[in-house]
C-alpha cells in the first residue's frame, strides 16, 4: 500500500449540508473536496450515510451498494467502505422505530430488555449495510447540569456496566460492531460544562468512571472504543497512551480500533493546545492509540501525510492503525465483500416487534415518584391536561433522536413514525373528559397561558401537568449536547405554571418528560402524585398514559439521584460519609429523592436475608431475600442488594449497588432471590494502586431505595488482602425461586 492508501483507511468521509449543525465545531471542518474527489485512493469509513438528513432508507441503500461496488471495482486495493450511524435511541434514519433515551434504560433495571433492543437495532442496521454503531454511552452520570446526562444510562457504574454490556451483546449478536463512549471522564466535567476540564484523582477514575468500560470490553467484546473529548489532569484523552494502549489495550486486552469522536484529534491543536498544528495532533493521537479518524479526514490525510515525509510521525505508527482498520473490516466481511447481491427494497425500519419493545422498554422506565392515591385516575374524572409537553411530540424524545437531532433541521419534513403525544394517548385511553392547554412553552417567559390553564385546572377534578425539557445541541435546547444548566430549576417559566395550577387547589398529578432530574421537592411536596419519564420514545405517550389510567403499573427506579439543588452539585449516592450531611456544615447534600426509589400500584416486602457461610475476600458472599407481592394486583419489583465497606484503608462510599435484579410477581406470591456477589463487586483501589478487597465487616442491605435497609445484615469477609485481576468476574449472578 502507498502511504495514501493506508492513510485513506484511516479516516472516514461525511458529506453535510449547510446549516446542519450536529457535531460541536462542525463548520470549523468544512470537507475540502467532494465525495468523488476524496475517495480515489479508497475509505476507511462512509460516515452517517442514512443519519445526516431525512433520505428514503431503500433509495439510499441502492446509493450505498452502487457506491461499494465502486470502492470494489474502480480503486486499485478494492476494499469497501466501512458505514457507521449514531444508534443511541434506535438506529438513526429517517422512519426508524426510536426507543427510550438511555437514562430511561437506567430507570426499567432490565437488562434483557435492553439486549434485545440492541438486536432490534442492530438488525435494521445490518439489513442497510451499516457494519458499525457509535453507541452505548458509558460514562457514570456524576452532574445533572451537564447537558449530555440524556446519553447516560446511570450514576452507578454497576447498573451503567451491565445494561451497557447487554446493549453490546444484542447489538454485536447481529453483526454490527458497537463502540463505547466517550472513554473515558467526560461526564465528570469541571462544574458539568461540555468539554470542560476533569479535575480527578485515579482512585475515582478507577473505581467509579472506568469499571463501566472494562465491562464492556472484557464482558462485553465490544469491537470499538470512542475516546472522549476530555482532558484529565491536563493530558487530553486523545493523546494519553497511557488510557488508550497500557489500560484499554495492554491490561484488558482489547484488540479493536480506537475510533476519534467527531474532529478530536483536530482539537488537540484547536482547543486543547498540546499541538502546534494538524500534522503534530495526528502523530500524537495515532501514538496514542487513536486508530480512525472521524468523521473526516482532517488532521490523517495531508497534514499526516506531510508529518511522514518529514520524518516528525514514523510511518509504523500509520502501518499499526491500518492494520487495525482492515482487520476490523476482515471481521465485518468486507474484504471479500462484492456488493453483487441487491440492496434492500422493502425496509421496515419500525415493525410491530420494534414497538412492542419501544413500549415494553418504556412503560418499564416510567418512575412513580409520590402518589397519594389520586392514581389511578377515576375513570369518571374530567381531566385536565396541561403544560408544554402535554402535546409535544419531541418531547419524547432524546438529544440523538433522529427527530431532535436531524429533523430539526429539516422543518418541512414529516416525522417518519407514529408519535402519540401523552395527550393523544391520555384522551384514548381515560374514559372520562379530557381539555386541554399548553400553558406556556418549554423554556421562553411568555406567560400569557397562564389564565387559561388556570380556568381549564379549576373546571376540572384534577390536572395532568406535563412539563420538563426540549433536547437539542449546542444551546438551542435545555438538555443535550452543548445544553448544560447553571440551575436545576424547571426550564423557562414551568416551575411558575405549575405553582398557578397549584393555587386553584385542584389535585395535580405532575409528569415530567425531562433528559434530567430537576430540584422538584417543591412540587413533590404539593402534587398529589409525580411521574418521571425520562425521553421515553415512540411508544412513551402511551406508556405515560398507562401509568395515569392504571393500565400500566409502575416498576421504573430513579438510576439517578432527585437532586435537592444545584449547589449540591456535583453529588453521587455512592459518596463517603463526608460528602454526606452532617454537623461539619450547615449545607444539605441529601437529594430529594434516593438513588433507587420507585413506587407501585400494588406493594412488595423484602424479609429473611440470609448470608450464606464462607464468605471470603477471594471469593465475595452469596446473599438470599425473600420478596413478596403484599398488595392486590400483579407488579414488578427491583430487588436491589446494597454493601458497605465498614472500616477500610481508603474513604469508601455509605452506599454502593452490589446487585439487582427486577421480579414480576402476583398478588401474594413470595419468591426467593438469591444473588452471587463476586469479589470483584466489592473491589476497590487501595493506597498503592491496587485494586484489591480487603477482609473485615460488610454491612449488605436490600430495601426499596439506597437509602432504606428494610431487611440487613453484617457478614464478615474473612481471608487476606485480595488483589483482584482482569480474570475475575465482575457480574452479580442472580437466581430466582
Amino acid at each position: 500500500m502507498t502511504l495514501d492508501e493506508k492513510l485513506a483507511q484511516i479516516v472516514g468521509f461525511w458529506e453535510k449540508s449547510e446549516g446542519e449543525a450536529v457535531a460541536p465545531l462542525q463548520g470549523e471542518f468544512e470537507a475540502p473536496r467532494g465525495l468523488d474527489d476524496a475517495i480515489q485512493d479508497g475509505l476507511g469509513h462512509l460516515t452517517r450515510v442514512y443519519g445526516t438528513r431525512p433520505v428514503d432508507a431503500a433509495e439510499r441503500a441502492a446509493w450505498l451498494w452502487a457506491k461499494q461496488r465502486w470502492f470494489v471495482n474502480e480503486t486499485r486495493l478494492g476494499i469497501p467502505a466501512l458505514v457507521h450511524e449514531e444508534c443511541l435511541t434506535g438506529l438513526s434514519a429517517w422512519g426508524a422505530a426510536t426507543f427510550p433515551t438511555p437514562l430511561a434504560w437506567g430507570a426499567s433495571f432490565d437488562a434483557d430488555l435492553v439486549t434485545r433492543m440492541g438486536e432490534l437495532i442492530g438488525g435494521s442496521m445490518r439489513e442497510l449495510g451499516i457494519h458499525q454503531g457509535l453507541a452505548p454511552v458509558l460514562d457514570v452520570i456524576r452532574d445533572p447540569r451537564w447537558g449530555r446526562v440524556d446519553e447516560c444510562i446511570s450514576e452507578d457504574p454497576y447498573l451503567v456496566g451491565t445494561l451497557g454490556t447487554s446493549y453490546v451483546r444484542g447489538l454485536q449478536s447481529t453483526g454490527v460492531h458497537a463502540t463505547l463512549k466517550h472513554f473515558v471522564g467526560y461526564s465528570a466535567s469541571q462544574s458539568g460544562r461540555n468539554f470542560a476540564p476533569v479535575h480527578i484523582g485515579r482512585r475515582e477514575l478507577a473505581d467509579v468512571l472506568l469499571v463501566p468500560f472494562e465491562m464492556g470490553v472484557v464482558d462485553g467484546g465490544v469491537r470499538s472504543v470512542m475516546h472522549s473529548y476530555a482532558g484529565i489532569d491536563g493530558v487530553p484523552v486523545a493523546a494519553d497512551p497511557d488510557l488508550l494502549t497500557g489500560l484499554l489495550r495492554e491490561r484488558w486486552g482489547f484488540d479493536g480500533t480506537v475510533v476519534a469522536d467527531y474532529f478530536g484529534v483536530a482539537f488537540l491543536q484547536l482547543l486543547h493546545h498540546v499541538a502546534a498544528d494538524l500534522g503534530e495532533a495526528a502523530g500524537q493521537a495515532l501514538a496514542a492509540g487513536v486508530d480512525i479518524e472521524l468523521p473526516t479526514g482532517d488532521a490523517y490525510l495531508e497534514p499526516l501525510a506531510a508529518a511522514v515525509r518529514a520524518g516528525t510521525v514514523e510511518e509504523s505508527l500509520v502501518d499499526r492503525a491500518v492494520l487495525r482498520a482492515l482487520a476490523q473490516k476482515e471481521a465485518l466481511g468486507l474484504l471479500d465483500a462484492t456488493f453483487e447481491d441487491e440492496p434492500p427494497t422493502d425496509v421496515d425500519l419500525d415493525s410491530p416487534e420494534h414497538r412492542e419493545v419501544a413500549a415494553l422498554l418504556a412503560e418499564r422506565s416510567l418512575v412513580l415518584l409520590t402518589n397519594d392515591g389520586t392514581l389511578p385516575l377515576a375513570r369518571d374524572a374530567r381531566v385536565a391536561v396541561i403544560g408544554p409537553n402535554a402535546d409535544r411530540a419531541a418531547a419524547l424524545f432524546g438529544c440523538y433522536s433522529f427527530l431532535n437531532h436531524v429533523l430539526a433541521h429539516h422543518p418541512d419534513a414529516v416525522v417518519g413514525i407514529e408519535t402519540p403525544t401523552v395527550l393523544e394517548a391520555l384522551r384514548r385511553e381515560h374514559g372520562g373528559d379530557v381539555s386541554s392547554t399548553p400553558g406556556c412553552a418549554v423554556n421562553d417567559d411568555d406567560r400569557s397561558g397562564f389564565a387559561a390553564a388556570v380556568a381549564a385546572a379549576s373546571a376540572a377534578d384534577v390536572a395532568v401537568l406535563v412539563v420538563g425539557d426540549h433536547a437539542a445541541l449546542f444551546g438551542r435546547g435545555t438538555v443535550g449536547e452543548g445544553c448544560d444548566r447553571d440551575d436545576l430549576e424547571l426550564p423557562g417559566v414551568q416551575r411558575q405554571l405549575v405553582e398557578a395550577v397549584l393555587a386553584t387547589g385542584t389535585p395535580v398529578v405532575l409528569v415530567m418528560l425531562t433528559g434530567r432530574p430537576y430540584a422538584v421537592d417543591w412540587a413533590l411536596e404539593r402534587c398529589a402524585a409525580a411521574v418521571q419519564a425520562f425521553f421515553p420514545g415512540e411508544e412513551g405517550g402511551n406508556a405515560v398514559a398507562g401509568v395515569l389510567t392504571g393500565r400500566v403499573n409502575p416498576s421504573g427506579r430513579l438510576p439517578v439521584s432527585l437532586p435537592r439543588s444545584a449547589g449540591a452539585q456535583p453529588y453521587t449516592y455512592l459518596h463517603p460519609t463526608l460528602g454526606g450531611d452532617g454537623d461539619v456544615t450547615n449545607l444539605s447534600t441529601v437529594p430529594t429523592l434516593p438513588f433507587g426509589h420507585g413506587l407501585s400500584y400494588t406493594s412488595f416486602t423484602r424479609t429473611d436475608l440470609r448470608v450464606a457461610p464462607g464468605a471470603t475476600t477471594s471469593a465475595g458472599l452469596t446473599v438470599t431475600v425473600t420478596v413478596t407481592n403484599t398488595g392486590d394486583r400483579a407488579g414488578a419489583d427491583v430487588v436491589q442488594l446494597y454493601g458497605k465497606d465498614v472500616v477500610a484503608s481508603v474513604t469508601r462510599p455509605v452506599a454502593q449497588l452490589l446487585g439487582y435484579r427486577r421480579v414480576e410477581l402476583e398478588p401474594g406470591q413470595s419468591v426467593e432471590v438469591e444473588l452471587a456477589v463476586p469479589a470483584a463487586r466489592l473491589a476497590f483501589t487501595d493506597r498503592t494502586g491496587r485494586r484489591v478487597v480487603e477482609p473485615g465487616a460488610l454491612e449488605v442491605w436490600v430495601g426499596p431505595s439506597c437509602a432504606q435497609r428494610e431487611t440487613e445484615a453484617v457478614v464478615d469477609l474473612a481471608g487476606e488482602t485480595y488483589p483482584v485481576t482482569i480474570d475475575d468476574p465482575r457480574w452479580t449472578g442472580v437466581t430466582v425461586r
